[in-house]
């Protein structure tokens, strides 16, 4: 079994995390979406809304698991028995950091493997980041989350107003 898994905060989770999840489930039997808890982060979801969020948003797609993980990537890869890592990018920028990651992680398990996928190009801008500073002013985020979730991220933003 080839078993991929696709780390990230996801904070919140966008159309082009979602758009990497459903093309990369094509590409292994399963797919492990690794949502990282990682305390030096200020995230606005806690990591079991974000693992919540992400499997009610993934639930139609039967290969696709959702798990939070803390620590290293590569240990958490050895601990699912993984053979590739899927990781998205947007831009030259992404992969300058996303390529020494890569190779340290395959100096640490040389059994995985990292597969690059460039977002489709709708969405190349698209960031979670984008999608947090459009919402703290007002503005129109359901071009970058799921409608869902928008309410969601309304109230904790609202939430960390008072």
């Amino acid at each position: 079994m080839k078993r991929a898994i696709y780390p990230g905060s996801f904070d919140p989770i966008t159309f082009g995390h979602l758009d990497i999840i459903k093309r990369a489930s094509k590409l292994c039997d399963e797919l492990i979406v690794g949502v990282l808890n990682n305390s030096q982060k200020n995230p606005l979801f806690s990591t079991p809304e974000r693992v919540s969020i992400i499997k009610e948003l993934t639930e139609n797609l039967d290969n696709v698991k959702v798990e939070c993980f803390d620590g290293l990537l590569v240990d958490f890869a050895k601990k699912k028995d993984a053979q590739v890592i899927i990781r998205g990018l947007r831009a030259v920028t992404d992969f300058e950091n996303e390529i020494q990651l890569a190779q340290s992680n395959k100096v640490q398990y040389p059994e995985l493997e990292t597969l690059f996928m460039t977002t489709s190009l709708q969405y190349s801008y698209l960031s979670s980041t984008v999608a947090k500073e459009f919402a703290s002013y007002g503005g129109d985020i359901s071009p970058f989350v799921p409608a869902e979730i928008i309410p969601l991220i309304e109230a904790k933003l609202k939430n960390k107003e008072n």
